[in-house]
């Protein structure tokens, strides 16, 4: 089974569906392509369509709700957590300070830019 991402005029995905693997069969081969023409068929020749994988290995994350497409770099990110984090080279989010490491559950604190430890 395939995963494919639609996309709104934003790039921001709208729904990820599943296709099966006969869909996209071109010559023995999965073809992106004929995964395309397969989505549009169902929901429109306007709709825009990407492939998305649970493990990555298309576009770096797996498509959800929310995200967002860079067409640029041609991967998927998740929205941003907060105003201060920053994507990494593999285009997941990381915070102005490391999370601790010391064993403790922390929350990140936006205003103060650092961790607070949970306290039960």
């Amino acid at each position: 089974m395939a995963h494919f991402a639609q996309l709104d005029d934003n790039n921001v995905v709208t729904q990820v569906i599943v296709v099966a693997n006969e869909e996209l069969l071109l010559d023995g081969v999965e073809s992106e392509t004929k995964g395309v023409i397969f989505c549009k068929s169902l929901f429109g020749e306007d709709t825009k369509w990407k492939q998305t994988s649970y493990n990555g290995n298309i576009r770096k994350n797996y498509a959800g709700i929310g995200y967002t497409y860079d067409a640029a770099n041609d991967y998927f990110y998740a929205p941003q957590p907060y105003p201060s984090w920053t994507l990494d080279a593999e285009a997941r989010w990381q915070p102005p300070v490391a999370y601790p490491t010391d064993g403790k559950m922390y929350t990140w604190n936006e205003e103060a830019l650092s961790w607070d430890e949970v306290v039960a």
